[in-house]
Order: structure tokens, then C-alpha cells, then sequence
């Protein structure tokens, strides 16, 4: 997948690299260590030593995710005693996946409950997989990489009367509306 950086900001943006990692609340390191090990493939890395908590770091995929052991987690959820619900509109980690089929059969066989959806975009899909962890965090994993990653600054109007005229780069409705909206606001803005 090319993505196209996107460094022409009028402010100075922070130095960032990339993500570096995810720390996760967990009632047991120990159940969510297997977790990540064996359903997600991370890869337990030494943490430094100075930590006086009971915690975990994995790596792999160019992602760390820490593990910070909360046995008091439940009472910040609502959910304690019965099955979360998994909806995909949740906050959520997600993975680029090789074979969404794979990941399903792989899921059912530790029997474990998902939902899916499809995202549609100009006759490209992308399936989704959705999933929580020990704890209740949403993993989806997906072939993302189908859909191209278009900056909304590359989606130009031209205003023409009330109506806006799209350059040739193809957005989404969302992005259309969002950027029509922006037009309006800077047209009424007076510098």
C-alpha cells in the first residue's frame, strides 16, 4: 500500500515517527499475555526493571502493546458480568490482516465470538473482523490495505455559486460534505 505523506501545514506539526506502542488496562497479565501471544502473535519483549508493577511488553509488527495489571479495572466498567457487545463503532485496535477467511476459521476454532462488516468505496471492499480481548478491548483485524488513504486536503473544491465543483480525485460523501462545510466557514472568515 503507497500512502502519500501529507507535511504541508501552515503549524509546525510535532516531530512524530510513528506509534510506538499501546498500553491496555488488564485484570490479569497473565490470561491477556496468552491473549496477544497466541491469538494475535506479539512477541513478549523485556520491560525495564525500574517497574515496581506487575505488567508485560509485546512487540511485533512495527507495534509495542503494554500491559498494565489493574485488578480494579471493573469497577470502571459496566459491563463486568455479562458479554460486552461487540460493535465495531467502539474504540478499537486494528490490524491489516492477510486472509480475512483465515483469521475467522482460526477464531472459531478457539471459539471465540466476532461479528463482521464490509466497507465499500468505489467498488473496492474491505472486510472486518471484530473481536475483544480478555478485558474487553476491541482488536479488528481487516485487509485495510485495499482502500487507497487519499488526504482530504487532496479533494479540492472550486466554488461556484452555492454548489462546489469536485477536482478529479474521488472522496467520499463525508469528506465532500466536511470540505464543503470548510469552504463555507473560510468564505465567512475574515483574516
Amino acid at each position: 500500500m503507497e500512502i502519500e505523506e501529507v507535511g504541508n501545514f501552515e503549524a509546525q506539526a510535532l516531530p512524530l515517527l510513528s506509534l510506538n506502542h499501546v498500553s491496555l488496562l488488564c485484570r490479569s497479565v497473565w490470561e491477556s499475555m496468552r491473549f496477544y501471544e497466541q491469538v494475535l502473535g506479539f512477541v513478549l519483549i523485556k520491560r525495564p526493571s525500574s517497574f515496581n508493577f506487575n505488567g508485560a511488553w509485546f512487540y511485533n509488527y512495527g507495534i509495542g502493546i503494554h500491559l498494565i495489571e489493574n485488578p480494579d479495572i471493573d469497577q470502571f466498567d459496566t459491563c463486568v458480568n455479562e458479554l460486552r457487545p461487540i460493535n465495531p463503532k467502539d474504540n478499537h485496535i486494528s490490524f491489516q490482516c492477510t486472509d480475512v477467511g483465515l483469521v475467522k476459521s482460526r477464531l472459531e476454532d478457539m471459539g471465540m465470538r466476532y461479528v463482521t462488516a464490509v466497507v465499500e468505496d468505489g467498488g473496492i471492499k474491505v472486510e472486518q473482523v471484530f473481536f475483544h480481548d480478555p478485558d474487553g478491548y476491541m482488536i479488528e483485524l481487516c485487509n485495510c490495505e485495499n482502500i487507497p488513504i487519499i488526504p482530504v486536503s487532496s479533494c479540492s473544491f472550486k466554488p461556484r455559486g452555492q454548489s462546489f465543483k469536485k477536482s478529479p480525485t474521488k472522496c467520499g460523501l463525508m469528506e465532500s460534505v466536511m470540505m464543503e462545510s470548510l469552504s463555507m466557514d473560510m468564505m465567512n472568515f475574515s483574516f
